[in-house]
């Protein structure tokens, strides 16, 4: 079993571990203290020696910081995350306020007090705000040499991750890694810059062609890289994680170093210049660069893009991982539709049948997330987790929502089903066709080539609106290749970036409905831009997106009165396509239900 149960954290601990924080800020001469979620590689999911936020606070969610001062702290998260700080960290210490108000919190510093941070942990575009909010109120920003949170935390603390580095074949990347480089090192060279330094785990993985396992569900190798313009590099790893077969397969162009030679290999930069991302590198090494004489060009990460905008090879990985995901799923869903309903399993029982029919398949590494069995009121939690005390049985008449996926070497899962368990209710069957309708919206858009994700989110929460209703997440985000099931630059959202949605990104449609205290609802499908054909007159080019989930919804929940004819004729479609894709993997009695799951509305 992958996903463990065990719950990590508790209220409790920011009675236990604020006081030694803050004795530890006093060594320091601190009147206040940030901790934010990220890690030294601006991580969304940390390995546990980076799970500073959640020593400090209980708070384990993915989004989230605080701000420690002397007699008070508070906790900031986002929307997604409302119910559970509440419930993993306590009021009496921390008061709770929202992740978009940390600048104005902190104009709120006593005229003249001292804040530290640490410059290994925020990039330089998320300290502006914060500096200009400090500055605002008559107090300082203070860079840490030695944090005071790893003081406190102290010998507990656990050991960073040392998994092994591995190549990543190019049957599976579809371009060798030195093709990469003297691509990448060209850009950098366009760019007006000499070299670049590259920070972000995902980079360098896919730059260099190789995979690791630093990174919780995430196939994630920590470490850094200097590319030069000529497209020779050098790639700091912890020497533990440097395999036989490393040095054969990088070859003589990348040299290996260990991670204790970056600061001097910064230090030889001097009157040289080196492209780095302010949004994805921590200020440390801009600090670094510019004290060792070197020129800062702040440009995006070069890997950025290549690495989002999928080749062929690629995309046609991720459509075969989806299918054999997609029977995975269509036997879990054939258990939730027949014994579950019998037995009304707790919410452990049910990621352990998902993740044994994932496992069955027989190419699951990993896990892309820790699964999401939201059982009634649990799921309408956006990202709960089921563990220890709040684990809950399945009931009659609610709804079960279940969000998760699998890591594979030729692609990266990631799908949301909610399924009635009984009969459901008019409500629910309202609710649940309403975020339908938003899935449809968006899975089924026309939109012209460089059209942001910002710039469609409105289309799919256009029918939620239109009754009223929305919700507080994003509808879409970028997905890796045998990567990280979150990736940027691309995403669909109200927030964020203008970034173009490109042919070849991956990206998640999930919509959803949440009703705190009774059940949630989201749908979820991958999906790639593609071209789209122009319409007969049209005048731009246009591009759309290509389904790669395939699973079936729950037909019960649809009130198929609600659908317009475009609509059921999609949902039809859909399910056409789900059962020609997935069915020949599948027998007997799973084949036959998904025979009739998949059957015209």
């Amino acid at each position: 079993m992958r996903q463990s149960f065990d719950e990590t954290t508790d209220p409790s601990f920011g009675a236990r571990h604020l006081p030694l924080l803050r004795a530890r800020m006093a060594e320091q001469g601190l009147d206040g203290f940030l901790i934010p979620h990220e890690d030294e590689h601006q991580n969304e999911y940390l390995p546990d020696a980076n799970e500073r936020l959640a020593w400090a606070t209980g708070f384990t969610g993915s989004a989230g910081a605080a701000v420690v001062f002397k007699d008070r702290a508070s906790m900031f998260t986002d929307g997604r995350y409302t119910v559970q700080v509440k419930a993993q960290t306590d009021p009496a210490l921390l008061e709770r306020r929202d992740l978009g108000e940390v600048a104005a919190y902190l104009e709120t510093a006593p005229k003249g007090s001292v804040i530290g941070y640490d410059p290994r942990l925020h990039s330089p575009d998320a300290l502006v705000p914060l500096r200009r909010a400090a500055a605002k109120a008559g107090a300082e920003l203070r860079p840490v040499e030695v944090n005071p949170l790893d003081l406190a935390w102290g010998d507990a603390r656990p050991a960073q991750p040392s998994a092994p580095v591995v190549p990543h074949a190019d049957q599976y990347s579809g371009e060798t890694h030195a093709s990469k480089r003297a691509r990448i090192g060209r850009a950098v060279a366009d760019a007006g810059a000499d070299a670049a330094l590259l920070t972000a785990p995902s980079s360098i993985a896919w730059l260099f062609n190789v995979r690791g396992g630093d990174v919780i569900r995430s196939p994630l190798p920590l470490g850094q890289a200097l590319l030069a313009a000529d497209g020779t590099a050098r790639l700091f790893l912890d020497p533990g994680k440097v395999t036989n077969e490393l040095p054969e397969w990088l070859g003589d162009a990348v040299q290996i170093e260990a991670t204790e030679r970056l600061a001097d290999a910064l230090e030889g930069l001097q009157g040289q210049r080196v492209l780095v991302d302010p949004a994805l590198s921590s200020a440390w090494y801009f600090d670094r660069l510019e004290q060792a004489g070197a020129t800062v060009v702040r440009a995006m990460d070069p890997c950025a893009i290549p690495r989002a905008a999928k080749n062929a090879v690629e995309i046609e990985g991720s459509r075969q991982a989806h299918i054999r995901d997609g029977a995975a799923l269509s036997r879990f869903l054939h258990w939730v539709d027949t014994t579950a309903q019998q037995t009304l399993p707790d919410e452990r029982e049910v990621v352990q049948t998902l993740e044994r029919f994932r496992e069955e398949t027989g190419a699951l590494k990993d896990l892309s997330f820790d699964t999401i069995a939201g059982a009634g009121p649990n799921g309408a939690l956006p990202h709960y987790k089921p563990v220890g005390g709040t684990i809950r049985r399945i009931e009659k008449g609610s709804l079960l929502l279940v969000d998760g996926g699998g890591q594979y070497l030729d692609g990266t899962t990631d799908v949301t089903r909610t399924m009635a368990i009984g009969e459901p209710t008019a409500d629910q069957k309202r609710m649940f066709t309403l975020v339908l309708k938003s899935h449809i919206a968006m899975a089924t858009i026309r939109f012209p080539a460089g059209t942001s994700g910002m710039a469609l989110d409105a289309i799919a929460r256009a029918p939620m609106w239109a009754a009223g209703l929305d919700y507080d997440h994003g509808t879409g985000h970028g997905v890796g290749s045998y990567l990280g099931v979150h990736e940027g630059p691309q995403r669909i959202a109200k927030w964020g970036t203008s970034q173009p949605l490109l042919e070849g990104m991956i990206l998640s449609n999930e919509p959803g409905y949440y009703r705190e205290g009774h059940w949630g609802i989201r749908i979820e499908t991958l999906q790639v831009v593609t071209p789209a054909a122009v319409p007969e007159g049209g005048e731009r080019p246009m591009h759309g997106f290509e389904q790669l989930t395939f699973a079936p919804h729950d037909r019960r929940l649809i009130d198929v009165g609600m659908l317009t004819p475009d609509e059921r004729a999609y949902v039809d479609a859909y399910h056409a396509e789900t059962l020609a894709k997935v069915g020949p993997l599948l027998e007997g009695d799973v084949k036959t239900w998904l025979e009739a799951a998949c059957a015209p509305l």
